[in-house]
């Protein structure tokens, strides 16, 4: 374990955490021995790329549950959506003008 010490430190300095909890995680198994090295790299590999996956998900979630503060205003009724601004401005009802509390 001492010899892999420090390659488990330099993954983590070059910010590969995924590698290093799963070369931390093939020293623990007693089977682990049995795998070739290609396995083995493959492994850590998957591994780093599930993390990294897993971890832009939960980015794009976090950064989709913020809400934005939008005013009609803001509406670009030039691009074509079929969106009719008297009726935006109807259902709205009547709001005036871009407020700090008005979300949508």
């Amino acid at each position: 374990m001492s010899m892999i010490h420090p390659t488990i430190e330099t993954l983590r300095r070059l910010r590969l955490l995924g590698m290093a909890k799963a070369l931390e995680e093939q020293q623990s198994l007693p089977d682990c021995d049995r795998l070739s090295f290609d396995e083995r790299l493959a492994m850590l590999v998957d591994r780093e790329a599930v993390e990294r996956d897993n971890a832009a998900l939960a980015q794009r979630l976090r950064l989709a549950r913020r809400r934005q503060a939008a005013c009609l205003e803001d509406i670009d009724y030039r691009t074509p959506r079929g969106l009719d601004r008297s009726l935006i401005h109807t259902l709205a009802g009547g709001a005036a003008g871009c407020t700090s509390t008005t979300t949508f």
